[in-house]
C-alpha cells in the first residue's frame, strides 16, 4: 500500500494538539481522582448517602454503593463517563479523517501524489488508532502517579489493562463515523450521527438497568460489551476483542466505500430538495 507510512506520520502530526489537549486533560483529572481516593474513603456516612440518591442517577454511575473498593471506585469515576467525553474527539476525528480534506478541496490533491487509496485511508486509520491510545494513555499516567502513595489497591499492570476496552470502544464507534463520512453529505453529519448513537448507547445502558424490556436491546449494543471499572479484577478479552473486530470490520467497509467513490470538489455534494414551482402557463 503506497504512501500508507508517510501518510500514519502526516496525519500523527494533524493529531499533535488534540493528543496533547485531550491527552494532558485526561492524565490531571486522572491525577485528581487518584489522589482524592483515600479522602472520599475517610468520609463518614458515605454509603448512607449514597442509599439516599434517586435509583435512576445511580444507573448512569455504576454501582456506587462500591466506591470504598478500588473496582467501584474507579468505574464510578472514570469508566462510567470518560468514553463519553472522549468519545467527542473520536468520533469528530475519524468523520474527518477523509471527509474533512474532501470538503476543504484538498483530498483530490493529496491523491496526485505518489500514494494509493488504500496506503492513504489504512494510513490515516492507523494514526487516528494511535493517537486515541496515546491520549488513554496519558489518562492512565495521571493515575499510576498516584498508586505509591495510596491506598488504592490496584498495581500499574491491571490498571493499564482496564483502559483497553475503552479503546475498543472508541476504535468501534470511530470506526462507525468514518463509515457514516462515506456516504453523508458532510464530515460533520457524520460525527452527529454517530455521537448522537454514542450517546443513545450510554443512555441505553442506564435505563436498561432500571427498565428490564430493554436489556434485550441493550444485550446487541456495543456498551453491552464494555466491562468498565470491572476490567480491573479481570478482563474478558473475548468482548475486547469482539469490539475490535467489529470496529476493524466497519473500517473495512469504509474502505471497500472510499475505494469506489468519486473524489468530490469542497461543497460538491448535498442532499437537495428541490423547491416546488408552480407550473407556467
Amino acid at each position: 500500500m503506497q504512501g500508507l507510512f508517510a501518510e500514519f506520520k502526516h496525519t500523527l502530526r494533524r493529531f499533535r494538539g488534540q493528543i496533547i489537549g485531550w491527552g494532558l486533560g485526561l492524565a490531571l483529572y486522572g491525577l485528581m481522582m487518584g489522589a482524592i481516593y483515600d479522602t472520599i474513603q475517610t468520609i463518614e456516612g458515605l454509603e448512607e448517602l449514597l442509599a439516599s440518591y434517586p435509583q435512576e442517577m445511580l444507573a448512569f454511575f455504576g454501582d456506587m454503593m462500591a466506591l470504598s473498593t478500588p473496582t467501584g471506585y474507579f468505574s464510578t469515576y472514570y469508566t462510567s463517563y470518560i468514553p463519553l467525553i472522549i468519545g467527542i474527539f473520536s468520533v469528530s476525528a475519524a468523520a474527518g479523517l477523509l471527509a474533512g480534506d474532501e470538503e476543504r478541496g484538498t483530498l483530490d490533491l493529496t491523491l496526485a501524489y505518489p500514494v494509493s487509496r488504500s496506503g492513504l485511508f489504512w494510513g490515516r486509520w492507523l494514526a487516528y488508532a494511535v493517537a486515541t491510545a496515546v491520549i488513554l494513555f496519558l489518562g492512565y499516567l495521571g493515575w499510576a502517579v498516584t498508586l505509591p502513595y495510596s491506598s488504592f489497591d490496584v498495581g500499574f499492570l491491571p490498571l493499564f489493562i482496564a483502559f483497553l476496552p475503552m479503546w475498543a470502544l472508541l476504535l468501534l464507534f470511530g470506526a462507525l463515523a468514518l463509515l457514516f463520512s462515506m456516504f453523508l453529505p458532510s464530515a460533520r453529519l457524520a460525527a452527529m450521527a454517530s455521537g448522537g448513537l454514542l450517546v443513545a448507547n450510554f443512555l441505553l445502558a442506564g435505563l436498561a438497568s432500571l427498565n428490564d424490556d430493554l436489556q434485550p436491546i441493550m444485550d446487541v449494543t456495543p456498551f453491552a460489551f464494555f466491562q468498565g471499572g470491572d476490567a480491573l479484577e479481570s478482563i474478558k478479552w473475548s468482548w475486547f476483542f469482539g469490539l475490535v473486530v467489529v470496529g476493524l470490520g466497519l473500517a473495512l467497509i469504509a474502505w471497500l466505500l472510499f475505494q469506489r467513490r468519486d473524489i468530490r470538489v469542497g461543497g460538491e455534494r448535498s442532499w437537495r430538495i428541490r423547491r416546488l414551482r408552480p407550473a407556467r402557463g
